[in-house]
């Protein structure tokens, strides 16, 4: 008792190990988790990113809310024609900069390749749009002649300052440092609420389109195609929020917000 033949003992030996159904049973079922939990993951992961992008955004508001104390109201310019090229205030985040902790402020974790636009020659690589019509320009070519107050806002909490933006370089046209609400969907009844061009997608890449005729809106998070992907907005009250593509597209129908604010 308690011995085992030869081939007794080989078919207790075979018989530990897995058939050759059971081993595709089992990799069908992991093929099944990960096509499951894959896709969580990586909303999980955008969901991290995009929360980074918003905080971001809230300390960019903060920070233009305090240029504005310190200036007499007046808004920071998006572009400063009376300024050189070659000076830091020529575009917008020059003036806010020093209200900024640090540079990483001005990125979104979800624009692989964004950068600092630390002057004018970098601002098509800033992921972080200012509103185009808060430009100054003395001569009245390019922008007003005067520079935006905070108090002129009637309705602060609907008007629309900083968006997400496609980023790249200038030289492919791209303009990140801004968004234009004159170049997008027009709102014949309120003229107020027209809007950018906005997307799911970067629609500068490979547009033959002019750079003054793009300057969209890019809304990279948890893009389909189908305009549902989102954006963080910055309003002039400081509040920071995430909208969609189709959400903002839908003008007085949609989100409701104000563009045009000069």
């Amino acid at each position: 008792m308690g011995f085992y033949t030869r081939g007794e003992a080989f078919v207790r030996q075979y018989r530990s190990g897995f058939t050759l159904i059971e081993l595709l049973v089992v990799i069908a079922i992991i093929a099944i988790l990960a096509a499951v939990l894959f896709p969580v993951f990586g909303q999980a992961r955008e969901m991290a990113r995009a929360t980074t992008c918003l905080s971001n955004m809230r300390q960019l508001s903060s920070a233009i809310l305090m240029y504005a104390q310190d200036y007499d109201e007046a808004l920071p310019m998006v572009t400063n024609y009376a300024a050189p090229t070659s000076a830091p205030d020529r575009v917008w985040t020059g003036s806010i900069q020093p209200y900024v902790r640090n540079t990483g402020a001005f990125l979104c974790p979800s624009a692989p390749g964004a950068r600092f636009a630390a002057d004018w020659n970098g601002r098509g690589w800033l992921p972080i749009g200012y509103n185009s019509t808060t430009g100054y320009d003395p001569l009245g070519v390019e922008a007003p002649r005067r520079v935006l107050l905070l108090p002129e806002m009637d309705e602060a909490s609907r008007t629309v300052l900083l968006a997400e933006t496609a980023a790249g370089d200038p030289a492919l046209k791209y303009r990140g440092y801004t968004f234009d609400p004159t170049v997008g969907r027009r709102n014949l009844r309120d003229v107020r609420l027209s809007t950018p061009l906005v997307a799911d997608q970067d629609l500068v890449l490979g547009s033959a389109l002019q750079p003054s005729q793009l300057k969209p809106v890019f809304c990279r998070h948890f893009r389909d195609g189908k305009n549902g992907g989102r954006t963080q907005l910055t309003f002039a009250d400081g509040h920071v929020k995430s909208y969609t593509a189709s959400g903002i597209l839908g003008q007085e129908q949609g989100a409701n917000l104000i563009w045009w604010i000069h």
